[in-house]
């Protein structure tokens, strides 16, 4: 299904900011569909003289009338006029007579989109807005049903004028953000409840208020229940007396509230606010609970890093001591393999994501081959090029080990202590990640591949936990190339460069 924006941009008649307008005015259609008890869509012009739907939200306490898509559909003929007036003259059109859609009773309300503009510009209709109503379900309203269609009223003509949605209010809601449904309070222009939804007053009861919230100032309410010592949020204030459209949270007696105000306004006069209110006590729980995890695995793998550390360097004296050369090489080798395992830990205790910048990781591995690199009966040069990008951690330590085996190996038995140079490719596709070890060395005939413990440990790591691929042959010339093939199917392309 194309996007809203990909579905306005193919009818040629919107700009960026109208685009961006009805983004704003599609991410409240949940909220519009929920106070009206109705379907809302969301159309825009057409080259032919028509419209095309481009959003559409159902109620969540009502019947939807469309129960297929209709999204990417042309308006139907039936609506046709009442769309086109409502774009035509900026203003709302209401039917005349009960409309029939599929057997079913509904009435339709049209309401332009108008996008305020600033300074002198006139405000331009983007689109037309329809709420269709089931009235195959009527039934006696409740009060808060009532006040629920007052306030849609309210939001369809602050759309008609260009006063909704709020160029102030923040583009994307934050997590928890409340819905109708949620908990909904209706201020007047004072800051004063006229009305408070069972779960709005439920909320604020639990956070220590016990009397009705109709006739207070939830203002003063607010502040009555917060305790004194607490830090509270400083947007506070203007959230709950409705003079701003933002969010701030209000946590009493261990519970949190997310509050979202709504101001009210008749062309251009603020006439109250509706205030949405959600108990976000769990999520907030989980969240801490989310944090306290990622802290312990960051000092996890902390914790490893140091240990491993250690042991490289107890490997390290004991290399020192020890009088066999042979003794000692399988030492260091085992130091320089137990201190690349280190460098992913660290890497990993950095951060949040259990995922790493490969890139970043085999610089610090290829510094500790430039030991091997710079001692006295070598004169290597070991240089890199291309890019390995975000790896998963189950992939980052078999692989940093086993380019540590083949860098070391290239530079301890490919130049033999002659001078050369050692090449590093990393090549990274959409469905495999090839990296190439490449030394100018005396090479080694085709078919000829050592059976050492480093030879034994690559081959582990890459064929047998990456389910790679890993070849050996002689450049033509003279050095030798190994070539590394790891399959990128069980990344998520989230991770993918």
């Amino acid at each position: 299904m194309s996007t809203l924006s990909d579905l306005v941009y193919a009818q040629g008649q919107a700009n960026e900011a109208d685009i961006e307008w009805l983004h704003r005015l599609v991410s409240d259609g949940q909220l519009l569909a929920d106070l009206a008890s109705a379907d809302i869509v969301v159309w825009v012009p057409t080259f032919e003289d028509t419209f095309i739907a481009v959003a559409h939200t159902r109620p969540s306490g009502a019947a939807t009338l469309f129960y297929r898509d209709i999204v990417g559909a042309r308006v139907r003929p039936q609506w046709r006029t009442q769309v086109r007036d409502a774009f035509r003259d900026a203003r709302i059109v209401d039917s005349a007579a009960p409309d029939w859609f599929e057997e079913t009773p509904t009435r339709v309300r049209a309401v332009p989109i108008v996008r305020a503009t600033r300074g002198d510009s006139a405000a331009s209709v983007v689109g037309v807005l329809t709420r269709h109503t089931n009235l195959g379900e009527s039934r006696t309203p409740s009060r808060q049903q009532i006040t629920f269609n007052d306030c849609a009223d309210d939001l369809f003509h602050m759309i008609a004028s260009g006063e909704f949605p709020d160029p102030e209010s923040p583009a994307v809601p934050r997590r928890g953000a409340p819905r109708a449904s949620d908990g909904l309070i209706r201020l007047d222009v004072d800051g004063t409840v006229t009305f408070a939804s069972p779960n709005a007053l439920s909320a604020f009861n639990r956070m220590g208020f016990d009397d009705e919230l109709e006739g207070e100032s939830l203002l003063e309410v607010s502040t009555r229940i917060l305790p004194d010592t607490h830090q509270f949020d400083e947007s506070m204030p203007v959230v709950v007396s409705g003079r701003a459209p933002w969010r701030a949270d209000i946590e009493a007696r261990g519970v949190s509230v997310s509050l979202r105000a709504i101001p009210l306004r008749d062309h251009g006069a603020r006439i109250g606010a509706i205030v949405l209110c959600r108990d976000v006590t769990e999520i907030r729980h989980q969240e801490q609970e989310l944090i306290t995890k990622d802290a312990t695995i960051r000092e996890i793998h902390h914790r490893v890093k140091n240990n491993l550390q250690t042991v490289a360097s107890l490997l390290r004296i004991q290399a020192r001591r020890t009088h066999s050369d042979e003794a000692r090489d399988a030492l260091t080798q085992a130091m320089r393999r137990v201190s690349a395992i280190a460098v992913v830990h660290d890497t990993l205790s950095e951060g949040l994501a259990q995922n790493v910048d490969f890139d970043e990781v085999f610089d610090r591995v290829l510094r500790l081959v430039a030991e091997v690199a710079a001692a006295p009966n070598t004169r290597a040069q070991t240089h890199s090029s291309g890019a390995f990008g975000i790896l998963p951690s189950e992939y980052a330590t078999p692989l940093a080990l086993a380019l540590t085996e083949l860098v070391t190996n290239a530079v301890e038995h490919g130049l033999d202590g002659k001078e050369g140079h050692v090449e590093i490719i990393a090549d990274r596709g959409d469905e495999h990640l090839t990296v190439r070890v490449r030394d100018t060395g005396v090479g080694l005939p085709e078919g000829q591949v050592g059976r050492g413990l480093g030879t034994q440990i690559v081959r582990t790591l890459i064929q047998g936990e990456l389910g790679g691929t890993i070849d050996w042959h002689t450049i033509m010339g003279s050095g030798t190339e190994v070539t590394i093939e790891i399959p990128l199917r069980y990344i998520e392309p989230a991770l993918t460069p």
